[in-house]
Formats: C-alpha cells, structure tokens, sequence
C-alpha cells in the first residue's frame, strides 16, 4: 500500500499544477502582450520610412505614397522658384506702354521713356526778391513783360524785353542790337546799366535783366518777375543756358 500511494500520487501532484501554471499563464502574459506591442509598431515604422528612402516598395500600396512625396517635393523647391508667374505677366502688360516712339523734323525714329509715377510734393520755386536799390521802373517793365509774354518762344526774347523797358521808361531809345547776347554790352555802355553780383538765376531781384549765351550762340535774355522769369513767353524755371550775367539799373 505504501509503494502504490507514493508512485500515483508523487506524479499526479507536482505535474498537473506546474503544466496548469507554467504553460497556460506564461503565453498569456508573456506571448500576447508583445506581438501587438512589439511586433506590429515595429512594422509600421520600419518598414514605410525605409521603402520611401530606398525607393523599392513591395507592394502596390506603398509605391504611390512614395512616388507622390518624391514629385511633390522635387516641384515645391526646383520648378516653382524657377518659374515666377507673377513677374513675367507684369512685364508683358507694361513693355508695350515703357517707352514712346516718334518721328523728329529730320525723320528720324526715336523713343522716351514714358513716366508711370509722379513725385508726390509739389515744387515750389523760390520767389524773387525785391530790391530798393535798383530803379523802380525795371519791375514795372517785367509787369509789362508778363502781359505781352506767350506761352511758348517764339525766338524773339530780346524784342520782346527791349518793348518792355521802353515801354517803362527806364530806357529812352529803343536798343539797336540784334543778337541777345549782345544785349549786356549795349544795356551797360548806353543806357547806365551795371552788373550785379549775381550768379544764381533764382536770386537776381526782380526787374533785373539776365543775358544768357556763348560766344557761337545767338543767347537768350530775360525779366525776372515775382514768381519766375518772362521774355516773349512766361517759365516758372531760368533758361539753361550759360549765364552772361545779371544787370539792373541802380
């Protein structure tokens, strides 16, 4: 009886607790906690990153993603910067309106720029001032002046301005010189006239004569008025002309 009870119940003791414990826990804890874990992240991450970068996709799947991140990115930083839309529709709109052609006198072809913006301060030019100390008469003549003055030249700026002193009385004969520039010599040696110390158009005073030209040039002459200068036409600016010199009658 000893034999019997020791032989049947030493195996039939220890073997099924341990297979109940061991082999039936061990899986569930052990085994189904780590494939979801472990094993399907692990796929996801490993194997999309390394299909874009090698560029061998193994399925039909991951082969489109690739392909449309390897385009889109090659058009974002190489074709768009290459191709600046908005710049090339705004020259084509302004090229044909850029610059104006015309015909000179002579016949021949040429083009200025035309001018699309303006600035945005009015010009004001510096008035002229009056001086005490030269005759009275000479402003009274570039008044005389301004009246009789055009709009534009029409080449007679020294007859114009020898009616405006004769006219004032400043002068008591008509001067008989032809050339403007001639016009300095004439005022200073017959008719008292004296150069000022003047070498700035905006500063002569006004009714004072300036005398513009060179030696191979016909020359300009001019009154000096309260707000520009007038000959046989009114101008806010002098001429561009060399200047002779400004004289007055003192």
């Amino acid at each position: 009886m000893v034999q019997v009870i020791t032989q049947k119940s030493a195996p039939s003791t220890p073997d099924k607790p341990i297979k109940a414990i061991t082999k039936k826990r061990a899986p569930a804890t052990a085994k189904k906690p780590t494939q979801p874990v472990k094993q399907e992240p692990t796929q996801a991450v490993a194997k999309e990153p390394t299909q874009a970068m090698t560029k061998k996709p193994a399925s039909a799947i991951t082969q489109k993603p690739s392909q449309a991140i390897a385009k889109e990115s090659g058009r974002t930083f190489a074709i768009e910067p290459v191709r600046p839309m908005g710049q090339q529709s705004v020259s084509h709109t302004t090229q044909p309106y850029s610059r104006f052609s015309f015909k000179t006198p002579g016949g021949k072809k040429e083009s200025i720029p035309v001018i699309t913006q303006y600035y945005p301060n009015q010009i004001v030019y510096p008035y002229g001032k009056i001086d005490r100390h030269i005759d009275g008469r000479l402003m009274q003549a570039a008044t005389i002046a301004q009246e009789r003055a055009h709009a534009h030249s029409r080449s007679r700026c020294w007859h114009y301005v020898k009616d405006a002193l004769l006219a004032s009385g400043v002068i008591d004969s008509r001067p008989k010189t032809e050339l403007a520039r001639d016009a300095a010599s004439e005022l200073v040696s017959n008719y008292g006239f004296k150069r000022l110390p003047v070498s700035d158009p905006f500063s002569a005073p006004v009714g004072s004569v300036l005398v513009y030209g060179t030696a191979r040039s016909v020359g300009h002459v001019e009154l000096r008025t309260r707000d520009g200068f007038v000959s046989d036409f009114r101008s806010k600016t002098p001429s561009r002309r060399p200047l002779l010199g400004v004289y007055a009658k003192l």
